[in-house]
């Protein structure tokens, strides 16, 4: 039987903006609990209980609710759009006994051939679908990129599976990547259209400019004569 990760959770009373108000000055969060076919529950968070709960590694968590144990995964969590503190949980509910969808991170392992040529390794891919009893939940997805080269990639279809879960994310969905660095170009001035028609225009007056000098000139010769 795996461990799971115990969330600390007590029900919620009072709602509406000032009783939410007040439990975040006392340092908890509220939440909401839901499971198909059930009534939603109103549930309050310790703030430094959750924190170690997200840092813990673990998706699944044990919840304890009116005596019974439960387990639920954190379906959402809301963000203050200043100071980013947490606002919000949702939990939901799931079965141990019952196959989830859930995305869990992809972590590349390794020190890939083509970055030795000089290429650059580009992660395109973070994270991807599985489909597995929340028992057997991956922490994360290694994927070893040691073989790979300049100007290869690999793909979803290139995972090693190493536990008891299905991957439902394209096969043909590129991971990670190896490419020549780009070279650095040398920047190109263009000459703004109509430059060159301009300085040739002032060259032409110019001339004009000239000639009729000349011209005047000569006639005041004529004249003096």
């Amino acid at each position: 039987m795996a461990d799971y990760y115990q969330l600390v959770v007590e029900k919620r009373e009072k709602i509406g903006i000032s009783a939410t108000k007040t439990l975040r000055r006392n340092g908890k969060i509220p939440a909401n609990y839901y499971y198909k076919g059930q009534d939603n529950i109103n549930l309050v968070l310790d703030t430094k209980g959750l924190f170690h709960a997200l840092h813990s590694g673990s998706r699944v968590f044990e919840v304890e609710l009116e005596g019974d144990l439960q387990y639920v995964m954190i379906k959402e969590i809301q963000y203050h759009p200043v100071t980013e503190n947490i606002l919000h949980v949702d939990l939901m509910r799931v079965r141990r006994d019952v196959k989830m969808t859930i995305t869990v991170p992809i972590h590349l392992e390794g020190d890939a051939v083509g970055i030795n040529e000089g290429g650059v390794l580009s992660h395109l891919l973070t994270n991807i679908e599985i489909e597995c009893l929340p028992i057997d939940v991956p922490e994360f997805i290694p994927v070893d990129v040691t073989e790979l080269e300049m100007n290869s990639s690999l793909s979803v279809g290139d995972i090693v599976v190493s536990g008891e879960y299905t991957i439902l994310t394209d096969q043909e969905v590129a991971i990670a990547t190896i490419t020549p660095p780009k070279e650095e170009e040398e920047p190109v001035v263009d000459l703004e259209e109509g430059e060159e028609g301009e300085e040739g225009e002032g060259a032409a007056d110019d001339e004009r400019s000239d000639d009729d000098q000349a011209e005047g000139g000569d006639t005041k010769e004529e004249k003096t004569e």
